[in-house]
């Protein structure tokens, strides 16, 4: 055990090392080639950055996660394809941070990545098992991959709007896959390195994106979410791992904000896609917080999620259940006193909660009795 731990702690060391030297290149050659993220208030933009800030930040993990592969990684059909996705996510990303492409030019190179997985890497989500219930896909198999790859690959894309968010959602992620690596005795294998090369290079981004970020990983998150999808479906194709439902429930922030903005922009009449001003971050933003606040905060609460499925997995799935439950309890009590899903929420949730307040009884008051004096 104690050499398995030295050898994942090399692993996430040289990768962190290499991108945080790499990061400012990275840096130069962004500002050169024009990739700058220059911040705009209008209501269509969620920029709450003050100045222009060079991307490609993203690229900087994926020579990470190269460097990390050529030193530690092994050859096989499997890593082939995702490499080769991979790459094909990352060129993506680069072309649409130099001059913003169409969301649906994106999506095709996300799809082509997504079919080279299934297809030539014969990585598939054949069936999901949770709480002992079980639901096999059959010849949807293939098709419903692709679309878990792909919507994993922007999910944490959505949520990059604050110095620091993804790369640190990104790194609980793979820090509690790794956690549970390690206890189901899985070190070793394809996905334990893959997600401790990604943990170093996302931790190495990190140093440099953090309040006030110096640079932003731009488009190019959307490779974390990729890696984030194949490490989900491996670990859950292992013979330990009986729950697909667990690595999902590690994402719980970036999936139910997402799930939110989707809610809340059908509601408005508009494109589910179409971005604003609502996210959660804008939200805990809106309450006088700051920035580094509000990525603290969410940071707490997506460790509050990994716990839940570190303890549901390798120590007490009553417990966990439990955390999960309360998790949930915070999360709606929090949609109903905001705006993160509708404008006339918190007015509603007010109006009903004054409602039932008519109906508490009053204390009555006791009259105090005049004494004589003597």
């Amino acid at each position: 055990m104690k050499e398995q731990v030295l050898d994942a702690t090399k692993i996430v060391l040289v990768t962190f090392l290499f991108t945080a030297a790499i990061i400012p290149v990275i840096k130069k050659i962004a500002i050169h080639v024009g990739a700058i993220d220059v911040p705009r208030a209008d209501e269509g933009h969620r920029h709450i950055h003050k100045k222009a800030t060079p991307m490609l930040g993203g690229v900087g993990i994926f020579l990470g996660f190269l460097f990390g592969y050529m030193l530690f990684g092994e050859q096989s059909i499997r890593m082939n394809s995702i490499l080769i996705g991979s790459f094909i996510i990352i060129l993506t990303g680069i072309i649409d941070d130099i001059k913003p492409i169409r969301a649906y030019q994106k999506l095709i190179g996300h799809l082509v990545a997504a079919c080279i997985i299934v297809f030539y890497g014969q990585i598939t989500l054949d069936n999901i098992t949770a709480f002992g219930f079980s639901l096999d896909f059959g010849a949807f198999a293939p098709w419903i991959t692709i679309l878990f790859i792909v919507a994993c690959t922007n999910i944490i894309n959505l949520i990059d709007g604050a110095d620091g968010l993804s790369g640190g959602i990104a790194s609980i992620f793979y820090l509690t896959i790794g956690i549970i690596g390690f206890y189901q005795g899985r070190s070793g294998s394809l996905v334990m390195i893959l997600t401790f090369i990604m943990l170093g290079s996302t931790l190495g981004f990190l140093l440099h994106n953090f309040y006030p970020a110096k640079i932003f990983a731009g488009d190019c998150a959307t490779f974390m979410g990729f890696i984030i999808s194949i490490i989900t479906l491996l670990e859950f194709k292992g013979p330990a791992l009986t729950s697909f439902f667990v690595p999902i429930m590690i994402l719980g922030i970036p999936i139910l904000d997402t799930l939110f903005a989707i809610i809340r922009r059908l509601l408005k009449g508009q494109p589910p896609f179409q971005a604003d001003k609502q996210h959660l971050h804008h939200q805990l933003l809106g309450m006088n917080f700051s920035q580094r606040t509000t990525v603290l905060i969410i940071y707490g609460i997506n460790l509050l999620f990994a716990a839940a499925s570190i303890l549901y997995t390798i120590k007490d799935p009553v417990l966990g259940k439990i955390v999960y439950i309360i998790i949930f309890i915070i999360v709606l009590w929090f949609v109903l006193h905001t705006t993160i899903i509708s404008d006339k929420t918190p007015t509603r949730t007010k109006k009903i909660e004054e409602k039932f307040s008519i109906f508490r009884k009053k204390e009555p008051k006791t009259k105090k009795k005049k004494t004589a004096s003597r």
